[in-house]
């Protein structure tokens, strides 16, 4: 993955957090399981513009899964544990852990999440922009 150009234009003023953010994701964008499709889901008369996660998550229970929001980082667990008692002649569907992380813009809100036949999806929500202009008075001196 090339690396993504510093953001130290002059025109640029208090983006260090944002290239932070984009080193933070390029690092963890190398694992690719579970695999995951992001869909944007049009504006309804009962509900505003929506961001969808979907991840394959199947084997996995509900309450083998976790969700968290830290710090506007959503993160995604699953953790499934060896049956002891099983027997296996063959394996080949393995019981392995995962973590996916998606960084989230600032307001993204987090409307729910569901699991039906392994597939979990989480819903966020994409907040309207505020369009505020400011006047600026300027002080005369001397």
């Amino acid at each position: 993955m090339s690396r993504v150009p510093s953001l130290n234009s002059p025109f640029l003023l208090g983006f260090d957090d944002i290239e932070r953010a984009l080193d933070r994701v390029s690092r963890n964008a190398s694992d690719g399981y579970p695999p995951y499709n992001i869909e944007r889901l049009a504006k309804s008369e009962c509900a505003p513009e929506r961001l969808r996660i979907t991840l394959a998550v199947a084997g996995f229970t509900q309450d083998q899964l976790e969700i968290t929001l830290e710090e506007r980082q959503l993160v995604i667990r699953g953790r499934q544990q060896d049956d002891k008692e099983r027997v296996f002649l063959h394996r080949g569907i393995a019981a392995r852990q995962f973590q996916r992380a998606f960084l989230l813009a600032e307001g993204m809100q987090v409307q729910g999440a569901n699991l039906v036949h392994g597939l979990l999806c989480v819903d966020l929500a994409r907040p309207e922009p505020e369009r505020v202009v400011q006047k600026i008075s300027i002080t005369a001196r001397g």
